[in-house]
């Protein structure tokens, strides 16, 4: 499962807009070295107001984790299609057990759905997808695997960003050093927020003054709920449709496979979206070749492979699920995740 660990850590990258694509040449990096380095860290720390306390309990049991520079430096290659990639991300047991715990937390789920406005099968299908219903956050000490890919230098300034905001959730006592684990890449909890993340949408669920992404289940719902509804999701929608084109279909109408920033996804989705009457005008239908729904909303058109793979209308949620995670394959397997919670009703 450490595959599934590091694609989640990845994912969380990417989400952030922090991935760069130039390989800086690769120095050697030492126990040594890093020992210096983080007294380097720990001066700056000291130098933006966090007490010598903190800092020193903080990075205590700090060590040089060179798996998680290996990781980071050999990130496998994509030669997936959705065909061969949501049978295995979405597999049977995964919807039935999703479709167990969305019954075992109904009456928390529809709570937190109701006060975020998030129906709580997305939430459920983001848990699972994120770490098997938080069965897999990660092992890896967070301070440790931040200090260690900040020293690793290629993204320093990002990882540096993080560990400060590491450190003010230690400040604010929501955690200990010692159990705030995570992923190699410092993705934290049952949802796997990096710790900016973290300060931008975790949310106390339950009231008892922390926020516990890592053991407390209204916490990890409350905080996934939070981050859906900040970032522009109506539960009077749903994440998209698959759909069938016609044989004439001019695929320039369709958001581009890779536009390089979310920036640039975002323009694209603005110019090429249309509105359902549109899209049925184009002749784009259902997947059994009936007309699509007869509502007054807008989509646009997602290829997550090429033009002869799955072709998607995508509503607003989607630039949602896309915010979370930069990924079609993620969003597409979060999506039909929920839908097989939905369907059949649960009882």
């Amino acid at each position: 499962m450490m595959c599934l660990i590091k694609t989640v850590a990845l994912s969380a990258l990417i989400t952030l807009g922090v991935i760069n694509q130039s390989i800086a040449a690769e120095v050697e990096l030492t126990e040594e070295g890093f020992a210096k380095y983080v007294v380097q860290l720990k001066a700056e720390a000291l130098a933006k107001g966090f007490s010598e306390n903190l800092v020193n309990d903080s990075f205590a049991q700090v060590t040089f984790h060179k798996r998680a520079v290996t990781a980071d430096r050999s990130q496998p290659e994509n030669v997936e299609t959705l065909d061969t990639y949501l049978p295995k991300r979405v597999p049977k047991w995964k919807v039935d057990k999703a479709r167990a715990l969305y019954k075992e937390h109904r009456v928390l789920l529809n709570q937190i759905g109701e006060k975020y406005q998030v129906q709580p099968r997305f939430i459920i299908a983001l848990w699972g997808l994120e770490t098997n219903f938080g069965k897999f956050t990660g092992g890896y000490n967070v301070i440790s695997a931040l200090a260690t890919l900040a020293y690793e230098g290629r993204r320093e300034t990002f990882f540096k960003k993080q560990l400060m905001a590491a450190l003010t959730i230690l400040d604010e006592g929501h955690i200990s050093s010692e159990n705030m684990k995570g992923s190699w890449a410092g993705a934290m909890g049952q949802n796997q927020f990096m710790p900016t993340s973290f300060l931008g949408y975790a949310v106390d669920g339950d009231g008892d003054g922390k926020k516990d992404i890592w053991q407390n289940q209204a916490d990890v719902f409350s905080s996934m709920a939070n981050y859906l509804q900040k970032e522009g999701w109506s539960d009077e929608l749903t994440w998209g449709r698959q759909v069938k084109l016609p044989k004439s279909f001019d695929y320039t109408l369709a958001i581009p496979k890779n536009t390089g920033s979310r920036k640039n996804w975002l323009k694209a989705w603005s110019e090429t979206e249309k509105t359902l009457a549109q899209w049925q005008a184009l002749g784009v239908r259902r997947t059994d070749g009936t007309n699509l729904p007869n509502v007054d909303i807008k989509a646009a058109l997602v290829f997550p492979d090429d033009k002869n793979g799955r072709v998607y209308l995508a509503y607003d949620n989607y630039k949602s699920l896309m915010h979370w995670n930069l990924s079609y394959y993620f969003v597409s397997s979060v999506g039909h995740l929920s839908d097989r919670i939905k369907f059949p009703p649960i009882e």
